[in-house]
C-alpha cells in the first residue's frame, strides 16, 4: 500500500520514512481516520477565533479548511460571495503564502447554487481529490491541493 504525503501529496512506497519529493516526514502508524481538527479564522487584529464550520455550511453557505501545509492546519475561509479567489496575492480571499503557490493561483466561483473551482494557469497547479485540474464541480469533502497547503470543501 502506497503512503501519501501530508505536506505535498506525492505517493511513497509503503516502507519510506520522507516524502522523496519534499522531504516532509511521514508518520508510521498513522490513523486510518482523520483527527479531529480544531476550526478557526484569523480576525483584523490578528487574534484566531473559533469558528463552527457546521454553522457556515448548515446555512446554506460553504468554507475552505486547511488541513495540512504552512503551520495553518484548522484555519477556515467561509465562501460568503459568488467569487472567491485563492493565491499568493495579499488581497486574496484565501491567501496562501508560500512559493508553492502563484499570485493568482484559482478561483471559486458560485454557478447556479453549485461551487466550482478553476485553476488560472497557475505554475505547480492545481488539485482535486490528488487529480490535477483545470476547472471542477466541488462537491462536499473534497480535497484540494494548491501548492503544499490541503485543504477541504465543505458544503451541504
Amino acid at each position: 500500500m502506497a503512503r501519501h504525503c501530508p505536506e505535498c501529496g506525492f505517493v511513497n512506497a509503503e516502507s519510506a520514512n520522507y516524502c522523496q519529493k519534499c522531504g516532509a516526514f511521514l508518520a508510521p502508524g498513522e490513523p486510518a481516520t482523520e483527527p479531529t481538527t480544531a476550526t478557526y479564522r484569523v480576525d483584523e487584529t490578528g487574534e484566531l477565533v473559533p469558528v463552527d464550520v457546521d454553522e457556515v455550511v448548515e446555512t446554506g453557505g460553504a468554507a475552505l479548511v486547511v488541513r495540512a501545509g504552512g503551520g495553518r492546519v484548522g484555519e477556515s475561509f467561509p465562501l460568503e460571495r459568488d467569487r472567491a479567489t485563492i493565491g499568493r496575492r495579499p488581497d486574496s480571499d484565501v491567501f496562501l503564502d508560500d512559493v508553492t503557490v502563484s499570485r493568482d493561483h484559482a478561483l471559486i466561483v458560485r454557478r447556479g447554487g453549485e461551487y466550482h473551482l478553476d485553476d488560472l494557469g497557475s505554475l505547480n497547479g492545481t488539485y482535486v481529490n490528488r487529480t490535477r485540474i483545470d476547472s471542477r464541480r466541488l462537491e462536499d469533502g473534497d480535497e484540494l491541493q494548491i501548492g503544499k497547503y490541503k485543504l477541504t470543501f465543505l458544503a451541504r
